[in-house]
């Protein structure tokens, strides 16, 4: 009876639902100050790298545990490694922001390591949670990556070859709104329980909670930067002042000790003239 159109609404309504369980958290990303100041072209060298960085532990987590369950039926529709998988070239932009020694130096903040470990914990104990943070993410970056890349290139003064920029582009993706319906459908395909469909959809909000929280800590260290580069730069004038002074004192102790034997001169000479005057006083007696 009943059974089958129940499993069929279920399966058709699985991308439907995860956009409407994720309305309101998505809406809350978008108003994220971080991302806000990013859209207008705010962005700095440093909290751009921050943000690369901070993708690059995420990537590399989540697709360490696709790779580890790629064929889960909850997850095996939905493997596109090829088009979507983003480790390599977010490797590519690590060198080109940090050199070659990129991995000793790249940043781990915080909110980044717990949003990692949450990956990992999802790949050892539920491993069917996964597609919700690919969801998240892959569709994400497909939507806004054109748009900024635009801003990054313009507003850091990037060559016109996307150099630094890897992370953005899909080469192997022709038309990104066709491929958004195709993995929409695929997830559509995955079978699951009731149960298991609502932890999905709460793991959606989570990622997107988890993404907010990463973004929200950059903005924090992005200011403190900003307040250091500031301060540096008072320290600087201070400093660049204080030499002045220095040369300042310096100058006129120079002028004070050209100036100096003038006036031992002139007590010599008045000296000499009292004693001459005593002299001829002397003798005029």
């Amino acid at each position: 009876g009943d059974r089958p159109r129940e499993r069929t609404l279920r399966k058709a309504d699985l991308s439907e639902a995860l956009k409407e369980a994720t309305k309101e958290v998505h809406t809350q990303a978008e108003n994220v100050e971080f991302l806000k100041n990013f859209q207008k072209g705010q962005v700095s060298r440093n909290g751009f790298k921050l943000v690369m960085s901070s993708l690059y532990h995420i990537y590399r987590a989540l697709e360490e545990e696709i790779e580890r369950h790629k064929a889960h039926p909850a997850y095996a529709p939905i493997y596109f490694p090829e088009e979507l998988h983003r480790l390599s070239a977010l490797q590519e932009d690590m060198e080109y922001w940090y050199g070659p020694r990129w991995r000793e130096e790249i940043p781990f903040p915080e909110a980044t390591r717990r949003y990692v470990a949450r990956l990992h914990h999802l790949g050892r104990e539920e491993p069917e949670l996964l597609m919700a943070h690919a969801y998240t993410r892959y569709l994400g970056d497909l939507s806004g990556g054109q748009i900024l890349k635009k801003i990054a290139q313009k507003a850091l003064r990037l060559p016109d070859g996307g150099e630094g920029l890897a992370f953005f582009s899909f080469p192997s993706v022709a038309n990104a709104t066709k491929f958004k319906q195709l993995y929409r459908a695929r997830m559509n395909s995955i079978e699951m329980s009731p149960e298991t469909k609502r932890r999905v959809l709460a793991e959606a909000r989570a990622s997107f909670l988890f993404n907010i929280q990463v973004f929200e800590e950059l903005q924090e260290l992005e200011s403190q930067n900003a307040e250091n580069d500031t301060l540096k730069q008072q320290k600087t004038e201070l400093r660049a002042r204080s030499n002045d002074k220095v040369q300042e004192n310096e100058e006129s102790r120079r002028q004070a000790h050209v100036l100096s034997p003038v006036p031992f001169l002139r007590w010599i000479l008045t000296f000499s003239f009292l004693v001459a005057t005593v002299a001829v006083g002397f003798y005029a007696m």
